[in-house]
């Protein structure tokens, strides 16, 4: 499995500013508006990548793109890279902030999602109803019906860490009998079940 490692930033704030590159810990950064972002396309199947700060999404996308751990800070807009599975098969996989005043800002992100990856801290018990709230809420949005949704039990690295059936409760995943959804366990600061998650997420894709 190999991936690019160019990595796409938008901060709403500075949707009046001028657009402006800039290099952050080895990652390039691009900044633009919400609207310019909707607007451009992929060719690949787009994977979003959502959950709470502090989960470890930005981290995760930084290991798949990379296979290095890199230093990383509270996204503020977004973060996307191209994954390629094989020589066939490539996804686009977009990194969205996490921090409550980020998440009314996931809604932009849904327009031609084939996949919804939901991130939670499986060594955080104490953010789990938190966690299901915000699932429960993006899953209400139109254009996730018949997404499939794959959650990542991250953190599994971690002694404290709660079983994927023990998420699965606290997720409240059996509820949703009309969606096709997978839990996996994963570590993503060792790289741990990554792969296996997203050749996962593919296999979801095309039989959605």
């Amino acid at each position: 499995m190999t991936c690019s490692t160019v990595l796409i930033g938008c901060s709403p704030e500075g949707a009046d500013t001028p657009e402006r590159f800039s290099h952050l810990a080895g990652w390039f950064w691009f900044h633009q508006t919400e609207e310019e972002m909707g607007q451009s396309s992929s060719t690949y199947p787009q994977v979003i990548l959502v959950g709470l700060d502090s989960a470890g999404k930005s981290t995760l996308l930084a290991k798949l793109l990379t296979g290095k751990v890199m230093e990383t800070s509270p996204t503020v807009g977004f973060n996307v890279g191209t994954l390629d599975l094989d020589k066939k098969t490539s996804l686009t996989v977009w990194d969205v902030g996490g921090q409550k005043s980020m998440r009314v800002n996931w809604k932009y992100y849904l327009d031609d999602c084939k996949a919804l990856v939901f991130v939670v801290d499986s060594s955080d018990q104490t953010r789990m109803p938190e966690a299901q709230k915000a699932l429960e809420k993006i899953l209400r949005d139109e254009r996730l019906e018949g997404v499939p949704l794959m959650v990542l039990a991250n953190k599994k690295d971690l002694p404290n860490s709660m079983t994927i059936r023990e998420v699965s409760t606290q997720l409240n995943l059996p509820s949703y009998k009309d969606r096709r959804w997978e839990i996996q366990a994963c570590s993503a600061v060792q790289g741990l079940g990554l792969q296996q998650a997203f050749l996962s997420i593919n296999k979801m894709i095309k039989r959605s």
